[in-house]
This record gives structure tokens, sequence and C-alpha cells, in this order.
């Protein structure tokens, strides 16, 4: 029996009646991540793997800004004009949800972004989660929980709904598509861009 149906069965038997809500506007959803990260971090191998990758030398270095992601390096590269200022250690989409390749361009910029697919339900008493899975488009929110979105800060968005943001990086593609990145890198390529800042991604 899976996680999910377990999750369905014992909600009417765990939560009391009410409508379901907008995401959380607080920090309830982000403590819970963070905790989840820290324990994922000590059992799995893959996230315990030391960033020797990222770094940034761009603060004073004036130019265009492109951006090229290497799907195959899972690293993505800050340039102005022809120099590179920063390299970032990412995280791509895992198989079924693949990170296209191709040429684009930043069209939006959102250092507070939440997902509105994916992230979590929660208890909306307790703040205890029930899935930490979650896909608003297929999990029903159970009587007595909310949605609650996923946080991407310091998300670009450059195709669709894919976007760089930052995210947990467990050493291999584990996305829905878009570019996780260590916050601080996140924070220095989102500083840096603007929209219209050329996007290339290769395989």
């Amino acid at each position: 029996m899976t996680p999910r149906l377990i999750v369905a069965l014992l909600a009417p038997l765990s939560f009391s009646a009410c409508s379901l809500d907008s995401a959380s506007q607080g920090s309830g959803y982000l403590s819970h991540y963070e905790k989840r990260q820290v324990q994922r971090a000590s059992t799995d191998p893959g996230a315990a793997l030391p960033d020797d990758v990222s770094y940034w030398a761009g603060d004073g270095v004036k130019g265009s800004p492109q951006i090229t992601i290497d799907l195959s390096q899972q690293k993505a590269f800050f340039y102005k004009d022809s120099t590179l200022v920063g390299v970032s250690r990412i995280s791509t989409g895992k198989e079924g949800h693949d990170t296209p390749a191709g040429t684009y361009k930043i069209t939006q910029k959102n250092k507070n972004h939440r997902s509105n697919l994916y992230g979590i339900i929660e208890d909306k008493t307790t703040g205890q989660v029930v899935n930490d899975d979650a896909d608003s488009r297929v999990d029903k929110v159970p009587p007595g929980c909310k949605f609650v979105g996923a946080p991407m800060w310091n998300f670009m968005r450059f195709n669709g709904g894919v976007g760089m943001h930052t995210g947990y990086l467990p050493g291999y593609n584990a996305s829905h598509g878009c570019v996780r990145m260590p916050d601080h890198m996140a924070k220095k390529f989102f500083e840096h861009s603007k929209v219209g800042t050329p996007v290339i991604v290769e395989r």
C-alpha cells in the first residue's frame, strides 16, 4: 500500500471539516522543509557531497549577463560579456521531468516565489505534514488541511514553468524540470540578471 493511499484512507479519521485555503504566507512550510533537508543530508549519500564547484567573482565586473546551463555537467555558468564570473553546482530535471535544452531568455524574476503545483499538504491547526511531496493537480487536500507551495526563492523563469531558484541539491538530477542552485549562488545569479538575460541550456 502506497504512502499516498494510506494518507487518503486515514484522512477522514484525522481531520475536522473545513475549506481549502491558499498557500501559507508564513514560514511554517520552510521550517518543515529545512528539517527534511537536514534529515536527508544525514541519510542520503548524495546530499553529503561537498560543494567544491560553486564560486562567484562578478561583483566588480561590467558587461551584459548571459547564463549557460550544462545538463551533463550539472553546472551553471554566469558570464558578463565573454568573461566567466561565476559557476554554480545545480540539480536539474529528473527522468520524466527533463529540463529542456534550448536558447531562452529570462521572462520573470520573483525573489519570494512559491510553486503553485508542487509542495506539501499540512494540517491547518497543528502544522503537521501529511504529504511532503504533493502535486496540486493530483493530490486531494483532506478536510482540515491546506496545500503549501514549495519555496522557490530567487526564482527566474525562462521557459514556461521552468526557471532557476534556490533548492535542495542531492548530487543528482532531482527536480520537476527547474534548475536548483545553492542559496548563495541563486542570490548572486538573481542579483546580476535582468529580464531578457539570455539563458542557454545545453546537453
